[in-house]
């Protein structure tokens, strides 16, 4: 089991589901350009080679989330900045549906930005 697949197990169920379920769905979304890499202990999704967010947790929010680097320049009320400074967070509730598309937006936005 390689190191993105061990953090994945570790999680319980059913946000292990969702957060998988939402790594696909971003690598899938641009193949060609989007990888991952396993980096302080931390799934990372890049695109062509430079960050673009990762998945963590938030002991704040007790809660699972994916930070958007580039936040600072995203216009999205249901990101949170909470102290950062290039980067905004979206929790993850795995109570409610999973807003698969302002994901995907919020993906192509931040790809815009990086140079």
């Amino acid at each position: 089991m390689n190191p993105i697949q061990e953090y994945f197990y570790r999680i319980e169920e059913p946000e292990r589901s969702t957060l998988l379920f939402l790594r696909d769905t971003i690598l899938a979304s641009d193949p060609e350009n989007i990888t991952e890499t396993f980096s302080f202990g931390l799934p990372f999704i890049k695109y062509k080679k430079k960050m673009l967010c990762y998945f963590y947790y938030s002991k704040k929010y007790k809660k699972h989330y994916l930070s958007f680097y580039h936040g600072d320049k995203l216009d999205c009320p249901e990101l949170i900045r909470d102290g950062r400074k290039k980067f905004k967070i979206l929790l993850i509730d795995t109570e409610e549906d999973i807003p698969i598309e302002l994901i995907l937006n919020l993906v192509q936005e931040v790809k815009r930005h990086i140079k």
